[in-house]
């Protein structure tokens, strides 16, 4: 399992973190993204609230100098690729993702050389690195599009998340070779425990993230991006549910529904374990953000070949969403 660093305590005491990034943003226009895994206070203070792609896009989308991202390495280098001409940090570098660890490129490289019949479909929780060698890019929400797309007859590894892959596997019956990675959070929900809070709450519907494994989302009543979560319950009349997904979701839930309950979902281990939080979200911090505004550091610097290899199957997914977009609404 991966392990980061927690969370350094406060060295600048007495500074109000909050009125000092408004005034920060305001001086360098800065726009301020928190993905709905981030603490209630970042996602408080952020310009736009959502799911990784999505926030990139509307940072691209505004006349913003700087991108402030609040929440992994991966999501700042994403927006990096979709607006090369605008300075982009993150609160904390350290800030990973089990997955794109998983998924070394030089080992992703290995697998092209020995497989080169193979299109790779590569989920955006990845390095620039692996994009670039990627002919898709997929999201949660995308990739059953992405895969229509393909012509049967091409053999694909799906990377690098195998739970992901699977579920896309059974919804679209392609025979995808899987890379082994997972997410720390998703891998460690509990089937038992899952039953048993089910049979405690029979009226509450799960929602589950497709990171999650088999054994959680045979389970689900709706299996979805964090966005299809978020409007699942919206539109559902019960008022309890259940969540497989970094807890850290509730926070808009629980603004948009206020009269509706939201569960965890279990994890493996008991006592004080904390399987539904991100370890790696958990490292930004207000003070970080603050200083990252201030210093302008740390930066997402990416060479421009590299970033434009790295935006061909980004851009292959995009137009292939838009143009079923288009398709849906004529």
């Amino acid at each position: 399992m991966s392990t980061c660093k927690l969370p350094a305590a406060n060295s600048h005491p007495g500074v109000d973190f909050r009125a000092g990034i408004e005034r920060l943003r305001k001086e360098k226009n800065a726009v301020i993204l928190a993905h709905y895994y981030q603490a209630a206070e970042i996602q408080d203070l952020a310009d736009f609230i959502g799911d990784s792609l999505d926030l990139s896009r509307k940072a691209a989308a505004t006349d913003a100098e700087m991108i402030v991202f609040c929440g992994v390495r991966f999501m700042g280098e994403v927006a990096k690729i979709l607006s090369p001409e605008k300075k982009v940090v993150i609160p904390d570098m350290e800030a990973g993702c089990s997955l794109e660890e998983a998924c070394p490129a030089d080992k992703l490289a290995q697998f092209k050389k020995e497989h080169p019949d193979h299109l790779v479909v590569t989920y955006i929780n990845s390095s620039v690195e692996v994009k670039a060698l990627s002919d898709y890019i997929v999201t949660s929400s995308s990739a059953l599009d992405i895969l229509a797309a393909i012509p049967q007859d091409r053999p694909i590894l799906f990377a690098p998340d195998r739970h992901l892959g699977s579920w896309v596997k059974r919804q679209t019956g392609r025979d995808m070779t899987l890379w082994p990675g997972s997410c720390i959070v998703h891998e460690d929900f509990s089937e038992e425990g899952l039953l048993e809070l089910k049979r405690k709450l029979p009226q509450a519907p799960v929602a589950a993230h497709p990171e999650c494994p088999f054994s959680i989302l045979r389970h689900a009543d709706h299996v979805g991006s964090t966005t299809s979560i978020i409007e699942f319950v919206r539109t559902r009349p019960e008022k309890e549910f259940i969540i497989a997904t970094e807890k850290h979701i509730f926070h808009q839930m629980a603004k948009e529904n206020p009269d509706k309950i939201f569960h965890a979902a279990p994890g493996a281990m008991d006592g004080d374990c904390k399987c539904a939080e991100c370890p790696f979200m958990a490292l930004n911090t207000l003070e970080k953000v603050w200083l990252a505004l201030r210093d302008e550091k740390p930066e997402i610097v990416i060479a421009e070949d590299l970033r434009k290899q790295a935006l061909k199957p980004l851009q292959r997914m995009l137009d292939i969403t838009a143009a079923k977009a288009a398709q849906s609404a004529a």
